[in-house]
């Protein structure tokens, strides 16, 4: 039977053993250190000038004074002397003060990254559901380039579906631009969430563009622009009157 278990070499207590209590307080010492570990410092190499006992750090290369000799080990403050364990890949541990999860890895330890392909959803400041599978709740969400362009793209299965951006307030929708049941680029707009109006439309095959047919606005301003359905005409507004532009 060997001295110590195999994978945190903890000391066993042995046939016939005289002061078998200091073997298992050994071993008692060893899990104190491993089990729920927490680093005060990671890639250390100087060991503090005062150190608490239950303190623990990740040894960097070129470790000095009583570190000296130990890179890569943890080196653990223990009734005032330090202990060093040999760290195996996989071990992870959570970084103080901020708590930051760390894992052991061949190369060194590693900042854990949890999963990031085929999640259920996300949420940043508030929850994501079924239907927002990504949702944001922020002053503003940034998008930058790495180096060249950036682009945001929205894609939708079929011509008759739908991919736009759509602007609500209080929850309730104002507008929307994009691709919405056509593959024509539109503009619409809507005062309750409810009617929508159809203020620019880009044809998708010839880029022409087209003002939907429609009445003079209720309460017209200068420099307004429609396309009159009863006399087929394009009219201004100079801020007094409706002038046709042919």
């Amino acid at each position: 039977m060997p001295d110590n278990s195999s994978r945190l070499s903890l000391p066993y207590l042995m046939p016939s053993q005289a002061q078998k209590h200091v073997t298992h307080n050994s071993a008692l010492e060893v899990l104190d250190v491993l089990v729920q570990l927490r680093l005060n410092g990671l890639d250390a190499i100087t060991p503090p000038d005062l150190a608490e006992d239950g303190t623990v750090y990740a040894l960097g290369t070129g470790a000095s004074g009583a570190w000296a000799g130990q890179d890569g080990m943890l080196a653990a403050r223990d009734d005032g002397a330090w202990r060093f364990v040999a760290a195996q890949e996989g071990w992870q541990v959570v970084l103080l003060p901020d708590a930051l999860p760390h894992v052991r890895t061949a190369t060194g330890w590693k900042p854990l990254q949890g999963a990031t392909q085929n999640l259920d959803g996300v949420g940043i400041g508030t929850g994501s559901d079924t239907t927002n599978r990504l949702a944001v709740a922020a002053d503003a969400s940034l998008f930058s380039h790495a180096g060249a362009g950036h682009q945001v793209k929205l894609n939708k299965a079929t011509a008759g579906d739908t991919a736009s951006l759509l602007y609500k307030s209080g929850w309730s929708g104002r507008a929307e631009i994009g691709l919405a049941g056509n593959d024509d680029l539109s503009v619409k707009v809507s005062a309750d969430g409810s009617a929508w109006v159809t203020a620019l439309a880009i044809d998708g095959a010839s880029g022409a563009l087209r003002l939907p047919p429609g009445a003079a606005p209720a309460d017209p301003q200068a420099g307004q622009l429609y396309f009159d359905a009863a006399t087929s005409r394009l009219r201004c507004h100079d801020g007094s009157l409706w002038h046709d532009l042919f």
